[in-house]
């Protein structure tokens, strides 16, 4: 497991502390007998693959996708090859409402976002298989809220989206008023009629990302 700079730097005095430490060897003890998702070497790829000062938008899932070959370290996101989870499925649907030319792709990758500057962030970055929130009381959460914490810091706007009530509940994080919070109801199918189709949340991080002279994402982002 690795964090590549500027983020390692950034975040170096919360891998010394003791909850750090007690996540590492939990997760040690934990993977001698049992399978953890995501695979080791893909915990910190949100981290890994989009640098601190690249950040313009981030999107806080809860947990990673508890299935086979689901979780590769993005929320909400699944390798090509994968079937497309529903709440990603109801996210396309969305943007389609929004953007006619956008065509809803035939795999859940988002690495595109990523590369684009989105921050794919799950507040706990493991899971045991089959068993959804089973890491959430281990400390990730800790960490997890530094990292929203020091994106909160930065000068440039960035753009949160908050979905579902826990989602929502970081918002207590963000106290720059540089930044745009917007909060809509989670896109699982339990929820999604509910006020995620029409939120319009994309053309508006678009709308504030164009007002802040920052390159839009979605014309880029969205072509898979």
């Amino acid at each position: 497991m690795k964090i590549e700079k500027p983020w390692y730097d950034l975040l170096k005095i919360e891998y010394e502390k003791q909850y750090f430490v007690d996540i590492m060897n939990f997760l040690e003890k934990e993977l001698v007998s049992k399978t953890i998702f995501p695979p080791k070497e893909e915990i910190f790829t949100a981290l890994e693959k989009l640098p601190y000062d690249k950040v313009k938008v981030v999107i806080i899932g809860q947990d990673p996708y508890h299935g086979e070959n689901e979780a590769h370290g993005l929320a909400f996101s699944v390798k090509k090859g994968v079937r497309i989870p529903p709440s990603l499925r109801n996210i396309f649907k969305e943007l389609k409402n929004e953007y006619e030319d956008f065509e809803i792709p035939n795999n859940g990758c988002l690495m595109p976002w990523v590369e684009e500057g989105v921050l794919l962030l799950n507040a706990t970055l493991t899971v045991e298989k089959d068993k959804a929130n089973s890491h959430k009381n281990i400390g990730w959460q800790n960490f997890t809220d530094k990292i929203i914490e020091l994106i909160n810091e930065k000068e440039e706007p960035v753009v949160f989206l908050f979905w579902g009530n826990f989602a929502i509940s970081k918002r207590i994080l963000i106290t720059n008023p540089k930044h745009l919070i917007l909060e809509s109801v989670h896109p699982s199918p339990l929820s999604a009629s509910r006020g995620f189709f029409g939120n319009g949340h994309f053309v508006k991080v678009n709308e504030f990302l164009e007002k802040n002279s920052i390159n839009a994402f979605c014309s880029a982002v969205f072509v898979f």
